[in-house]
């Protein structure tokens, strides 16, 4: 199982390329994932053109190998603000759709290799940048569900209110097949597609009052209230076949994705959400050994 560190947001310093004196305009880009130590990070745009890519000649620079070294440029008209791919090996994206040149529009999510930003324009850009960092703090940036921190804090709560009203209480942890060779022969940009594309699937079937998050790396977690054994059992088997019927394209290539889930129903007052997590967790192990594309609970 692969695991995962949440890190605390660290804000830095930005670099000042503000607009002229009397324009009212502002425009930033904010870094959204991965976690470490430039999340949260803000770089103003003014008019002259931004450059990004790997070479530390850029202004922004990222510093991966499936980054160029002159990767994508932003550019202003006086009016719309433009990205354009610079001939990049792996591409520049837009809201999951690769591009060549495209004008820029409020909340456009940018993706340079593993790297995630996000457009900010407005006459009020600070306001919306720290509402972008306290999203920061429950949501995941590459899948835009709920994040480990904040599911962890909602299982405590939800495990303490089943236990005091004596009501059932269930959740589902899954992870993704043999990820790692999914990486390895299609590339991580691939496996990135499938973490979003398969997000997008599950997102679809949560209901109201249902909790779907990335717990780490492949790893997701489905907290079900007021949900017994046998319909979490119906509901788990109904998420791992839409799984599997799905198709998962990256760049004309269709990759079999499968998930195993495993199971953990609230069964003592004793109970807490760490235990949980932690039977759901033997669970999903077990479903792996058994050939994975499998569930037990």
């Amino acid at each position: 199982m692969t695991s995962y560190d949440e890190h605390e947001l660290t804000l830095v310093s930005t670099k000042d390329i503000s607009f002229p004196p009397g324009e009212a305009r502002q425009d930033a880009l904010v870094q959204i994932y991965p976690p470490g130590p430039q999340l949260g990070k803000k770089w103003e745009l003014g008019t002259s053109e931004i450059s990004i890519g790997r070479d530390a000649s850029n202004d922004i620079v990222i510093p991966k190998n499936a980054v160029s070294r002159k990767h994508a440029k932003v550019t202003f008209d006086g009016m719309t603000r433009i990205l354009t791919d610079l001939q990049s090996t792996n591409g520049s994206y837009v809201n999951g759709s690769q591009i060549n040149s495209i004008a820029l529009r409020q909340g456009d999510q940018i993706k340079i290799g593993g790297t995630i930003f996000k457009y900010l324009v407005g006459s009020d850009v600070e306001n919306a940048y720290h509402e972008e960092i306290y999203r920061m703090t429950i949501i995941d940036g590459l899948t835009n569900i709920h994040n480990k921190r904040f599911f962890l804090g909602e299982i405590e709560r939800e495990t303490a209110r089943a236990v005091r009203h004596s009501r059932p209480l269930s959740i589902l942890m899954m992870d993704v097949d043999k990820f790692k060779n999914i990486n390895d022969t299609y590339g991580h940009l691939a496996g990135d597609m499938v973490l979003q594309q398969m997000s997008k699937i599950i997102s679809k079937r949560i209901r109201s009052g249902e909790l779907f998050a990335r717990y780490g790396g492949e790893e997701f977690v489905i907290l079900l209230p007021e949900t017994e054994t046998s319909g979490a059992k119906l509901f788990a088997e109904q998420v791992r076949q839409l799984v599997a019927a799905s198709e998962f394209r990256f760049e004309g290539v269709t990759i079999p994705v499968t998930i195993s889930i495993g199971i953990s129903t609230l069964v003592s007052e004793n109970d807490t959400g760490e235990t949980l997590i932690g039977r759901a967790d033997e669970r999903l192990y077990e479903a792996k050994a058994n050939g994975r594309n499998c569930v037990v609970g």
